[in-house]
């Protein structure tokens, strides 16, 4: 990675000034100050990099999905963004830029893509670099057929880990596909160590806990799609990024997911929910729930990071578009969160 020589445009100071305004009178608004359910302070301290004393998550382990920002850097919607940021009339490419400058000044080191936003894979890496950002994860196609194609763009970014924001084919839809989708992610993890890329991950959503077989081949009993997954897949070539929020949706624990199944998951992504009714995944099921700004919803943080210790490698912040604070208040506030929680 090259050193970060990229001189700021004027718009970025007057950004993170609307920003930090923004933040400002957000945490004078009603619950924001506490550290979600818990009753605990929030750190609110300006500093983004190991505020707190004591055990912290370290910020070369902590980075941010892009799919936060996906309506901003397609230019669908605009909430929350800073007064002078790029909106109207900006091209993908400068909204996109906004968002690596934005992250970068937080002290945001990694990120996680799941588009290249009409660049080149060589563009997409040359822009982040320019911000001092790596892209150590990326949801991509797991389509057996560019599965190549797919690899050589992973080892251009100097990726560690390969995936999709699900599973690859057949999917979950019977037991007999779920084995059959354990196969394909041997075949594709096994294809991509041995490119220098690291093993494919598999990524939640509700479903995949939700829905159940009897593990026939297995012992017999009754489990989640999730684990005969985890099973029937070899830990050299396939891990898994356990998604906290919909597991959480699903009414799985994932403290005692991270504890039984820790040293099946290399990456979590940190997506905070408040959460009336588990089910399976809105609106095919009866769940009624709501996306917060970390630290703010159902999950305990300080007992799951605590059990991710010495086994999950990346912390993924990520927000689904649509909550009100908007991507860049969820990122900010978020960020500082987990880079200050004593654990």
């Amino acid at each position: 990675m090259k050193a970060h020589g990229h001189t700021r445009p004027k718009w970025l100071a007057l950004a993170l000034a609307s920003i930090l305004a923004m933040l400002l009178a957000f945490a004078g608004s009603p619950g924001a100050s506490a550290q979600g359910g818990k009753g605990k302070a929030s750190p609110n301290k300006p500093e983004q990099a190991n505020c707190a004393q004591g055990r912290t998550l370290p910020v070369s382990k902590i980075s941010v999905q892009l799919w936060t920002f996906s309506r901003y850097i397609g230019g669908t919607s605009y909430v929350g963004a800073p007064a002078d940021a790029p909106t109207t009339g900006s091209t993908t490419a400068e909204r996109l830029e906004y968002v690596f400058a934005f992250l970068s000044d937080l002290g945001i080191r990694n990120i996680e893509p799941y588009s290249f936003h009409g660049l080149t894979a060589e563009e997409f890496d040359a822009l982040a670099d320019e911000y001092g950002l790596k892209v150590r994860s990326r949801h991509m196609s797991t389509n057996v057929a560019t599965w190549d194609a797919n690899l050589a763009d992973a080892k251009l970014l100097g990726q560690r880990w390969v995936g999709s924001g699900g599973f690859a084919s057949p999917g979950i839809s019977s037991y007999e596909n779920v084995l059959a989708t354990a196969e394909t992610l041997n075949a594709l993890g096994q294809a991509s160590v041995e490119n220098g890329t690291g093993k494919i991950f598999g990524h939640n959503h509700t479903a995949e806990f939700a829905t159940k077989y009897v593990d026939v081949q297995g012992d017999g009993t009754l489990k989640s799609a999730w684990q005969i997954l985890v099973e029937n897949t070899d830990p050299r070539y396939v891990t898994f990024q356990l998604d906290v929020g919909w597991a959480t949706v699903a009414g799985e624990d994932a403290v005692a997911l991270v504890e039984e199944f820790g040293d099946r998951i290399e990456l979590l992504h940190i997506k905070d929910a408040i959460v009336t009714v588990p089910g399976d995944r809105p609106p095919a099921g009866p769940a009624v729930w709501e996306q917060t700004i970390i630290g703010q919803g159902d999950v305990d943080w300080a007992s799951l990071f605590a059990a991710a210790q010495g086994k999950v490698k990346l912390y993924v912040l990520e927000q689904d578009p649509g909550p009100a604070a908007g991507p860049f208040v969820f990122t900010a506030e978020s960020f500082e969160y987990i880079d200050c929680l004593v654990f």
